[in-house]
Order: C-alpha cells, then structure tokens, then sequence
C-alpha cells in the first residue's frame, strides 16, 4: 500500500530542472489487458491507458477498466508497468524508465492520443509522461499522487521485510502467509493486495512474489521523487483530472497551486475516501472520470 504523506512533511520544489540523475535503460515490453467496449464510440475511439500502484498490478484494475471501456466506448489498456505483474524486471525503477515504457507501450500498439489514468505511482507515471512528451497523449487523470518529492513512511520497507520474510519461509498456502503478514500490517485488505503477488512457480511447492524485492527496496526512496522540478521549464497545457480521497494525505490543498504550475488546466475531484479511491469509492470515481473524458458538447 502506498505510503500516505503526513501534512508536516514539508513540499520540497527546486529552480533545476532535475536534481538528481535519472538513469534510465532500454524500454521494456509491457503485458496488459485489453478491455474492448461492445459498442464502440467511433470505428477508431481513442485508448485509454490504465496504470497500478507500488505493488500492484492490471488485475487491479479490471472491474473499473471494464466500467470505463462500457461507459465511455473506448478500449481500455489495463498495464502491468515494470516490475510488476506479468511485466519484465529490471534494476531501473524510476518515474523517467517507467514513463519511457509507456511511451513505448503506445508506439508498439500505434496507439494515437491515448488518455492516460494512473493511481499513486501510476499516477507519477503518467504525469512524468505528460510532461516529458505532451505530444504523445491527449489528456491524463491523476489519482491521489502530485508532482512534487515527498517523503515515504516507513510501511513501504516493513512490507517488503515481511514479503521476504514470507518467501523464506517457504510456505506453501497463502494462510500461512498472511499469518507472517500480520506482524507488519494489520489491515486485512492491505495483506490481501499484497498478497496478490504471490505465485507458485512450475515445478515448485514453495511460493514466490512475482515482483522483484530486491530491486524495489532498493528503489523505494526514488518513489517518493518527482522528476520534474520547475514548473517554468516544463509543463503539460492539455486537460488533467486529479481525483484525490478526502480521506487522503496525498494531495493536501498545498499542493494544489505547484499543480496548477504543472497542469495548468487542471481540474479536481474530491472522493469521499482514503489513498485508495478506486477501490473504496468506485462508483463516485468512475463517475468523475466519465464526467471528464465524455465528449463535450
């Protein structure tokens, strides 16, 4: 589960475009699903793309993408972006890499104008891509995640000692897992979805974690960065949505004029619900993004 941002952190924005360098590898092959609409809006309606959270994945995303593909009749890419799910792992997992694949994503599927939608680090993604090359997509729907630096808690590194804890252990049934678990989360839903990662791989008794922790936990402090650091040098002049949980601390109204910097035409969503929009509200979200991406009369 994404780390919340407590109110005291302090925002950090900077004059340079970037503080720090980000390395970035070759582009990697992404796996998806394809939710295709049964009555499509045009003969070649535009896609939408649909990227996960630290630790998640496309199946995640499934019932609402199915939602958006009926309501709005137009395919919906479901991703599982890199080191994630079903997608390749590589010791770069920064915000540039991972945007860098998506931009991938969209030449590889001859994708034209794609709206982007993206959930905390999926959201970073896809306003890193936005900014890094606004000609490649029509308009984006940031979910509870801004453009600055913020701090993580401490939760992100307590998960991943548990998750590998639990492959130590060598179980062999996700109860005995999630009894592990309990001694680092105590919320049920959060041990369920991270648990969700877990397989058996062939031949095997003992299951594994799909994604990668080591190369996460060697990577989390850059999770709490965003790339792009001044607004004047760079920024996005197409639609944005931000949807952000009431119940959130991610994006505090602070953060809203550094936003506006960014996105400047920007518009907001209030959910009544925690970090985790989607799944807490779902009806609520996806209400707001058909309200945003419908065709405008």
């Amino acid at each position: 589960m994404p780390p919340r941002l407590p109110p005291s952190t302090p925002f950090r924005y900077y004059s340079a475009a970037w503080t720090r360098s980000y390395a970035t590898n070759q582009r990697l092959p992404l796996a998806f699903d394809l939710h295709e609409p049964s009555k499509p809006i045009s003969n070649a309606p535009a896609a939408i793309i649909f990227m996960h959270g630290l630790f998640g994945s496309k199946k995640n995303n499934r019932s609402m993408s199915k939602a958006l593909a009926r309501d709005l009749g137009r395919p919906v890419y479901a991703l599982d972006l890199r080191n994630h799910g079903d997608s390749p792992h590589n010791p770069y997992h920064d915000y540039i890499s991972m945007a860098d694949d998506v931009a991938g994503f969209i030449d590889e599927h001859k994708l034209k104008e794609p709206t982007l939608i993206g959930h905390s680090m999926g959201a970073k993604t896809a306003m890193t891509l936005a900014l890094k090359e606004p000609d490649l997509i029509a308009d984006l729907v940031s979910v509870d995640n801004a453009p600055l630096d913020a701090a993580l808690l401490s939760n992100f590194g307590k998960y991943i000692q548990g998750m590998k804890r639990i492959e130590e252990a060598g179980v062999t049934r996700q109860a005995e897992a999630d009894k592990i678990m309990k001694d680092y989360e105590e919320s049920l839903p959060i041990r369920q979805f991270l648990l969700g990662n877990l397989y058996r791989p062939a031949d095997q008794k003992t299951q594994k974690f799909k994604v990668p922790l080591k190369i996460l936990a060697a990577t989390l402090d850059n999770l709490g960065d965003f790339p792009y650091k001044n607004p004047g040098e760079v920024r996005f002049e197409k639609p944005a949505l931000f949807v952000r949980g009431t119940e959130s601390h991610y994006v505090p109204d602070e953060a809203l004029p550094i936003i506006g910097q960014f996105f400047p035409r920007f518009e907001l969503a209030d959910i009544k619900a925690g970090h985790w929009v989607i799944s807490e509200n779902p009806e609520d979200f996806r209400q707001a993004v058909v309200d945003f991406l419908k065709p405008k009369e």
